[in-house]
């Protein structure tokens, strides 16, 4: 919360930091008011938290022009992207990537309590929704680029001119959730035990405790 608030303070653009956390409002009330009835464990809820912290220095900077190169030259006195040979500025790619690598656990959270999903779909669930609402973004940034236009539309859309953004958001962001899912496979094999199952049962039992 603080750092939003430090970089709600004079933005790049004002009128694209608003647009840039319309959705972030609404994600942010929506766990406000389930919060009786269903609560995250805390690693979701940290996962969750570095999400929105990526995403708030985004929308301070506008996502194609987060400072990020500078920030290494002032550490290693080189450029990162002219060491790993990069032409644009990929802090909107990381960003993607790290919706599906962060949220895909606590999605998969959500699924077990809420839908109650076993086995497989317990694991699959989460990368299929996260494709999909990755598609439904691209869909919403183009929406918001063509009502509003000009620079306003561009620094929203933010391609900085690849014809092919929404698909290689739309992968990347597939890619982070598949390596969640996975590490989170793995991890419940070696300890056969799902931490994740084990909280949400948990959490079923707390009303019955009261």
């Amino acid at each position: 919360m603080m750092l939003w608030a430090a970089l709600a303070i004079h933005p790049f653009s004002r009128a694209d930091w608003v647009l840039e956390n319309v959705l972030v409002l609404v994600f942010i009330g929506g766990l406000f008011g389930i919060r009786r009835w269903f609560r995250f464990s805390n690693a979701s809820l940290l996962l969750i938290l570095l999400f929105l912290a990526l995403h708030t220095v985004g929308s301070h900077y506008t996502y194609a022009r987060v400072p990020y190169d500078e920030w290494w030259r002032a550490l290693t006195g080189h450029t990162l992207n002219s060491i790993l040979g990069w032409d644009r500025n990929h802090f909107d790619r990381l960003v993607h990537f790290s919706y599906g690598l962060l949220l895909a656990y606590p999605l998969r959270e959500f699924f077990l309590r809420i839908v109650e999903v076993r086995g497989f779909w317990a694991y699959f669930l989460p990368l299929d929704f996260t494709l999909s609402t990755s598609a439904l973004y691209e869909l919403v940034e183009w929406g918001v680029a063509e009502v509003f236009g000009g620079d306003l539309g561009m620094d929203y859309l933010g391609t900085q001119g690849d014809i092919w953004d929404a698909h290689k958001d739309m992968a990347l962001a597939t890619l982070g959730a598949s390596i969640a899912i996975l590490i989170t496979l793995l991890l419940n094999t070696r300890l056969k035990r799902d931490l994740a199952r084990d909280w949400s049962h948990q959490q079923m039992k707390q009303p019955a405790n009261r």
